[in-house]
């Protein structure tokens, strides 16, 4: 896995330490053209722990529940990466194109871009729902040594079973030979690609190989993704810790400051040890 990062840096031309306009966005070579990713340090500090933050399927990277995630996160000494995925926010490519493996990718030339971050002493993540996919994933790929906790909030593993049954977000096709694309009921169009894909993901069995430290926050009134997944999520991992919150949505609306205040904490006792 070092040969195939350090063949990823080279490729990129992330060779030694790389800067990076603090607060503003630039952009990062992607899967699918670049990325859109703003970079935020804490005040008066010159080396610090990083957290990648992943947002989730038709959302970016200026959402409230991370944007304000970034912010108490910078409060605790703690840098953040936030970018879009292709197809999302600011970033190049066709959502239509969109699918897990790509935004896997994606999210691995990030990491590889975070880790020359200059001041950088370690990098964890946090995911969203399908990012929370993403996370859980790239940390069972870099293990324990590669990301040091990680966090998923409303994970979405559902996805897989949805696509497999043919039925995705209440729109009904033939698993089997699924169309060129469907149509949600907001307009948003999801390809054949990310349809054929998702139902075949080994995501339970590579987010397994993580041993590191894991947080899963999950509201038991979730109607979008049950909460049943986040329990299963929580039994994945050899050392994880599921956070029941209630009364949230799946995006944690009723009080967004509340619940990133148990990821940050989470992070702080972890990264600020």
């Amino acid at each position: 896995m070092r040969k195939i990062f350090l063949s990823l840096l080279l490729g990129l031309g992330f060779v030694g330490c790389v800067s990076v306009p603090v607060g503003q966005n630039f952009t990062l070579p992607g899967d699918h053209g670049k990325l859109s990713a703003v970079f935020h340090v804490p005040a008066d500090k010159k080396n610090y722990p990083l957290v990648l933050i992943l947002h989730g399927f038709n959302a970016n990277k200026e959402m409230d529940l991370l944007t304000e995630l970034s912010r108490q996160l910078n409060e605790r000494g703690i840098a953040t990466l936030l970018f879009d995925f292709n197809g999302h926010g600011a970033s190049e490519g066709s959502f239509l194109d969109m699918t897990i493996p790509n935004e896997l990718e994606d999210t691995r030339r990030v990491y590889a871009y975070a880790r020359r971050l200059p001041g950088v002493t370690s990098v964890s993540a946090v995911g969203h729902s399908q990012g929370g996919v993403i996370a859980g994933m790239l940390a069972g790929e870099l293990g324990e040594k590669g990301l040091k906790s990680i966090v998923l909030m409303s994970p979405a593993p559902e996805l897989k079973e949805d696509t497999a049954a043919g039925n995705l977000f209440g729109i009904t096709y033939d698993p089997k030979n699924p169309p060129e694309y469907i149509t949600l009921s907001n307009g948003l169009k999801v390809g054949r690609a990310f349809l054929t894909t998702t139902q075949h993901l080994p995501i339970y069995e590579v987010s397994a190989r993580y041993t590191g430290p894991v947080l899963v926050v999950h509201s038991q009134d979730d109607q979008l993704v049950p909460y049943r997944y986040g329990v299963e999520y929580s039994r994945v991992f050899p050392q994880a810790r599921l956070e029941t919150v209630h009364g949230f949505d799946h995006n944690f609306t009723q009080d967004i400051t509340a619940v990133d205040k148990i990821v940050a904490e989470f992070f702080d006792k972890q990264l600020n040890k």
